[in-house]
């Protein structure tokens, strides 16, 4: 492969050191709104004692079983849940957008890899992949099936959580 040709695509760094940004920026405004100079070391996405869902994960949850998945729909507002496989290149492709959902908005993010929760998977009727689902207070409210645009997902999060 040529220089010019690796010079035009963006690195694993350049994207790993968006994510820290984009985690730090969102990290900042979580400690804004808790006040009082609390610290969220370890506390991001745990429960905010207000009486309704915990803040937001600044970074995807990691869904294994339909226990886990209850757990999240159940302890947060929105959820998106996006079943993907590793394998699976539209997948991959939608992977950036969805590390910045979760760090740039109010929704949690839950991914489900289909290869390791057929139960998750089938429960959420995903027959073809990427499958996203949108959640609002405990019920699906939307689903996508293929590759989605940002914008799309975020207006739909947008939409609901208002």
């Amino acid at each position: 492969m040529s220089d010019a040709a690796d010079a035009s695509e963006p690195t694993d760094d350049d994207a790993k050191t968006e994510r820290e940004r984009i985690r730090e920026r969102k990290r900042r405004e979580l400690e804004a709104r808790l006040g009082d100079g609390e610290s969220l070391d370890g506390a991001v996405g745990t429960e905010t004692g207000d009486g309704g869902g915990s803040a937001a994960p600044s970074e995807p949850i990691h869904v294994n079983g339909t226990g886990e998945l209850q757990r999240a729909v159940d302890d947060h507002d929105v959820v998106l849940v996006d079943c993907y496989a590793d394998w699976c290149g539209p997948c991959q492709m939608m992977e950036p957008t969805i590390e910045a959902l979760a760090a740039e908005t109010d929704a949690a993010v839950a991914k489900v890899d289909v290869d390791a929760n057929q139960a998750v998977a089938q429960q959420l009727g995903a027959r073809s992949i990427p499958t996203l689902v949108l959640y609002v207070d405990g019920e699906a409210v939307d689903r996508f099936v293929g590759a989605q645009d940002r914008a799309t997902l975020e207006s739909a999060i947008d939409e609901h959580a208002a």
